[in-house]
């Protein structure tokens, strides 16, 4: 007997859960897309419906924590997938299908305030509703580890630049100084990765939100400019600062935060600094580690806006010196030889 036959195979597990989920023995099943990490999604379709199957193999991710945060998201009023079926054991979670809509082909001058509005909506929902009282914090230790993958993998890896001593307390203390003002904030509910991506124009409720799992409680500024300051597309200065100063005063409405416009922008500013030093890291991290050759060209604009928000604070201004010469007149889209 070949034993190699005996186990079957994530394919068939995955076919077969599906089918008997929806109680369809000829369901269908196309990959519908990858996921950064190890997830894939699938789609399916049965009695005219159309679903999408998580798959998340439980030796690499438990999917216990997405399930967890889809149904805070959903009591507080969100859309976020309405489930099916769940099998924490077995990795799999059937779904309802948002669609392949994000944000980011949809945004133009013409659409941006429209879609940017809806989605500031369910931002203030979402912080205003969804419970973050036992959610993991935001604290010291993650958003340093975070900061931290800069270092390793953009300045040593990418440019095979090694910091020497004097240069490392530069880039510690920048980092205080970002952990400081985050730590001052009011904290909330936090997405984690709320941008053009992982918002869907649906027919109903839109946005719809994904890619959840990794929610916390932090600081208010997070998930606003992960949005309004995205990896993926930049918006004139004017503008995003106009966007700022507007949700400010329904957070302020709402009871959510005292800050008044100067302080507010600036909290902004460095909780987005924080978040592009990580970036410049992750996206780093994603070719060297998981050969995800892509991300490198979304580099420039992650450091355009590390560059210019950082000059722009006596604390962190150095750090971007430190980081300008260490880029050089390189190409930062070009991998390491």
């Amino acid at each position: 007997m070949n034993m190699h036959n005996a186990l079957p195979t994530r394919d068939a597990l995955r076919l077969e859960w599906t089918r008997q989920a929806l109680a369809d023995p000829d369901a269908p099943i196309e990959r519908a897309s990858n996921d950064a990490s190890f997830r894939s999604y699938w789609r399916t379709r049965s009695a005219d419906r159309s679903w999408i199957v998580m798959d998340a193999p439980p030796d690499k991710e438990d999917i216990r924590p997405w399930l967890d945060v889809a149904a805070r998201l959903s009591r507080a009023g969100l859309h976020a997938p309405e489930i099916q079926a769940a099998d924490p054991e077995r990795g799999f979670v059937l779904m309802e299908d948002l669609g392949d809509r994000t944000l980011l082909p949809e945004l133009s001058e013409a659409t941006v305030d429209r879609l940017y509005g809806s989605a500031l909506d369910a931002l203030l929902a979402m912080q205003l509703r969804a419970d973050a009282s036992d959610l993991p914090a935001y604290d010291e230790a993650r958003l340093v580890a975070e900061m931290e993958l800069m270092p390793k993998w953009f300045l040593e890896r990418h440019l095979g630049f090694t910091p020497e001593c004097e240069q490392w307390d530069v880039i510690e203390s920048a980092f205080r100084a970002l952990l400081n003002s985050a730590r001052l904030q009011p904290q909330v509910f936090v997405h984690r990765d709320f941008h053009s991506r992982n918002l869907l124009v649906t027919e109903r409720d839109s946005p719809g939100i994904i890619d959840f799992q990794d929610a916390v409680r932090g600081p208010i500024t997070y998930d606003l400019v992960s949005l309004l300051r995205d990896c993926y597309i930049e918006w004139p200065e004017a503008r995003v600062n106009a966007w700022v100063e507007d949700y400010r005063l329904k957070l302020v409405d709402a009871g959510l935060c005292t800050l008044g416009p100067a302080a507010f922008l600036r909290a902004f500013d460095l909780m987005g600094l924080q978040r592009h030093i990580k970036v410049l890291g992750i996206f780093c991290r994603l070719w060297y580690r998981d050969g995800k050759a892509a991300y490198l060209l979304d580099l420039p604009l992650v450091w355009k806006y590390t560059r210019d928000v950082g000059r722009r604070y006596e604390e962190t201004a150095p750090l971007v010196a430190l980081l300008e010469q260490a880029i050089g007149d390189r190409d930062i889209t070009l991998p390491a030889r």
